[in-house]
């Protein structure tokens, strides 16, 4: 059974940093096609934060993050992380990790992942 399990979401003010984990029971990281982080704002639909491919290739990251957040992984650990910084009110949201094994044409497309965290709640105050 395939479990993945986020932790590092806070209360932080606008300007601070977390880092999110997302550690894979289970299921293989270095197998994986591509995994991705994605949040949910209440009263809005899941979005795109930034997908990875651990076999390599140019990460993704959706315009509103881009030049402060960072998607990594850790191989050895079957983590992956999100580096947040310069963290804005906007980005208060529940985070969910989730993980393909297969070829995807969209990998910042949520629908194309079978696998997904609980997730883990991140609130930036101004």
């Amino acid at each position: 059974q395939v479990q993945l399990a986020e932790s590092g979401g806070d209360s932080v003010q606008a300007g601070g940093s977390l880092r999110l984990s997302c550690e894979a029971d289970g299921y293989t990281y270095s197998n994986s096609y591509c995994m991705g982080w994605f949040r949910q704002a209440p009263d809005k639909a899941r979005e795109v934060v930034a997908s990875f491919y651990p076999r390599g290739g140019r990460p993704y990251y959706a315009d509103s993050v881009k030049g402060r957040f960072s998607i990594s992984g850790d191989s050895a650990k079957n983590t992956l992380h999100l580096q947040m910084n310069s963290l804005k009110p906007e980005d208060t949201a529940m985070y969910y990790c989730a993980a393909r094994s297969g070829y995807s044409r969209s990998c910042d497309d949520a629908g194309q992942y079978p696998y997904w965290g609980q997730g883990t709640q991140v609130t930036v105050s101004s």
